[in-house]
């Protein structure tokens, strides 16, 4: 099961794309229909909401009157506490009853106004942000909905910001124009991404790997990174002692692969064999034929050793390294990292060694063109890890 967390500002369009995913054979879990649904007449929640704050908040038909129930929870923190304590665990119980309820190769689309407020992306295998400029979204307001301009604004400005909507987001769908227009890339989504992440996942297997090829920095990886390390964290809990962002990707104006490389430390390799079926589970599965790094020449190779995964996601190359607390290729990837954010010639140096590779595997192609590249680069870390573990004053 496929896990998509749905949102957007007001009026910027979610409940179409929510709409044109459903056509395409997504299960939707609408978390405002869900509000509704538990303080109807007759629930619990509605029992509970009368009794916090007075039967002033029922309708004459015995319904809850939402304008009486905000102006008394709004009130003041205290209140909206009081609220929250109320209807959150009614809204996560039944939204857990309906994931629970859908097959198993689902792809379940959560469609969550606050998922950014709230910061319920880590729960998510992919976030999936609608986005419309503000005029656009104010004109949707007053048109569709029949909410005044200021209001509309008010309501706009409350929410989350664009710059924020855009760190969550794993997907930006530009909903300025027609439903029309959204359509063709709602589809693509779901073909390219969605269907093939959620078989990914289910069969546990990597996605195709793409040509070796040196792009541009992108300064969406860091955020991209973010969100991996964000969700590897719910899945680790404290079985993981530091999660981070390493490699090419986490140093910033560097060229690299656009794949990212986290590292998530763990107090030994039991502890990471532990962690194979949940981050399995999760989107991440394991790569077993690479069981440890290439250690400098004369170490223990038992020293050296780590479990990769790799996310399922064939929009978002990621390589997962697990690796156990203080040995040093643990240490050795923070201190390369840190060694080549610092020192300009490092990068240079690196920068060329990494194009010489990309050359030697331009004429290849699958894991043919994989080891190319690493024949290159794998004597050249040999060469600098005396550098490096000077430098970062890592002991032998």
């Amino acid at each position: 099961m496929l896990r998509i967390g749905l949102t957007g500002g007001m009026g910027a369009g979610k409940s179409t794309v929510a709409r044109l995913l459903v056509e395409r054979g997504a299960v939707l879990v609408d978390s405002d229909v869900i509000a509704r649904e538990v303080v109807a007449p007759g629930t619990a929640g509605l029992a509970a909401l009368v009794e916090a704050f007075g039967p002033e908040i029922l309708a004459a038909d015995g319904s809850l009157d939402r304008p009486a129930l905000a102006a008394r929870a709004f009130a003041d923190d205290e209140s909206r506490a009081q609220l929250n304590s109320i209807t959150h665990p009614l809204v996560g119980k039944r939204t857990a009853e309906l994931i629970a309820a859908a097959p198993a190769d689902s792809i379940v689309v959560q469609d969550i106004p606050l998922l950014v407020e709230n910061g319920l992306g880590a729960l998510m295998n992919l976030v999936v942000v609608v986005t419309a400029d503000v005029e656009t979204r104010v004109r949707r307001l007053e048109e569709f909905r029949g909410v005044s301009r200021e209001d509309a604004l008010a309501r706009i400005k409350a929410q989350a910001t664009d710059e924020q909507r855009r760190a969550a987001a794993d997907v930006l769908l530009d909903n300025n124009g027609s439903a029309e227009d959204l359509e063709p890339r709602v589809r693509a989504l779901w073909e390219e991404r969605l269907v093939p992440f959620e078989r990914n996942a289910r069969t546990r297997t990597r996605p195709a790997r793409g040509e070796v090829r040196l792009v541009g920095p992108d300064p969406e990886w860091s955020a991209a990174a973010q969100r991996l390390i964000g969700r590897l964290a719910v899945v680790c809990g404290a079985s993981a002692r530091r999660i981070d962002h390493i490699g090419s990707t986490a140093v910033p104006g560097l060229p690299a692969k656009d794949v990212i490389d986290i590292q998530i430390t763990v107090a030994d390799l039991e502890v990471a064999d532990q962690l194979r079926e949940p981050l399995e589970q999760a989107g991440f599965p394991r790569i077993v034929e690479y069981d440890h790094d290439d250690p400098k020449p004369g170490a223990d190779p038992a020293q050296w050793g780590k479990r990769v995964h790799v996310s399922a996601d064939p929009g978002r190359s990621a390589n997962i390294h697990v690796r156990v607390d203080g040995w040093p290729n643990q240490r050795f990837a923070l201190a390369f990292r840190d060694w080549l954010r610092a020192e300009p010639d490092a990068r240079e140096e690196y920068l060329a060694v990494k194009r010489t590779g990309a050359a030697a595997a331009a004429e290849l192609s699958g894991e043919a063109a994989i080891q190319a590249y690493l024949d290159v680069k794998t004597p050249w870390f040999e060469q600098i890890y005396p550098r490096v573990a000077a430098w970062a004053g890592l002991s032998s």
